[in-house]
């Protein structure tokens, strides 16, 4: 498993902001931005970081609310995801698309980097990012869990030169069925992309900090589907 973690800082043109980075137990390989959900870089996306150390990667968390209070993560609770909605509607998502492509080239150009090859991997909010990402910037591969705006960022979709995984719930009560299968017919019609709905989970089903969200059977799944996919697409 992971060894060490620190901080770096990320440089954008109005300023710096702050990435916890895990590195693995070998100390270098490909890597990997972990882009947040609404509650901020708090245990649970230090911890995805420390599961993509564990499979080899490099892995860098950005703090994208850096512009509306830096160093923000909410508690996984009901008063704590109030706070996180609010938070999340000050944030600009093409700054934090900005933001996360300024995160990649950090990333890029750590030593223990190998060959600068480094993707990205975002939950809730940062599923949309990572996809974002995937369309204006180069990663090497986009990994999106449950992004609400992807169904409508579909029709730039041919600028996408990397692989690119998604994975919804079926009973997700954020994200319509139907925008989840208009995601899933885009992958269907491009041999890079691949789009996993789980019929038996609802939204945040990794987050196993957040009771009211984690379903630890369809994490388990849609992890390993993760991890084959990297396996493949970006080997550590």
């Amino acid at each position: 498993m992971a060894t060490t973690s620190r901080v770096e800082r990320v440089r954008t043109d109005d300023g710096d902001l702050d990435a916890h980075v895990v590195l693995p137990e070998s100390g270098s390989g490909p890597g990997m931005v972990v882009l947040q959900e609404i509650f901020g870089v708090g245990g649970y996306i230090k911890e995805a970081a420390e599961r993509l150390a564990g499979l080899g990667y490099v892995a860098l968390a950005p703090d994208l609310y850096w512009r509306i209070e830096p160093g923000i993560a909410l508690d996984h609770t009901e008063e704590g995801l109030g706070r996180a909605f609010q938070t999340s509607q000050q944030l600009d998502p093409a700054l934090a698309v900005k933001d996360s492509i300024d995160a990649l080239a950090t990333l890029r150009g750590l030593p223990e980097v190998a060959g600068g090859k480094a993707g990205v991997l975002g939950f809730c909010l940062g599923g949309t990012l990572a996809f974002g990402v995937a369309i204006d910037g180069d990663p090497d591969v986009a990994v999106c869990y449950y992004g609400s705006g992807i169904a409508g960022m579909l029709d730039q979709s041919d600028k996408v030169r990397c692989p690119v995984l998604f994975h919804y719930g079926g009973q997700d009560p954020y994200i319509p069925l139907e925008q989840a299968e208009r995601v899933a017919a885009c992958a269907a019609s491009n041999d890079a992309m691949e789009c996993h709905i789980h019929p038996d989970a609802g939204h945040a089903f990794d987050n196993h900090e957040a009771p009211m969200f984690h379903q630890p059977e369809p994490a388990a799944r849609a992890w390993e589907i993760t991890r084959q996919f990297l396996t493949r697409t970006l080997p550590a």
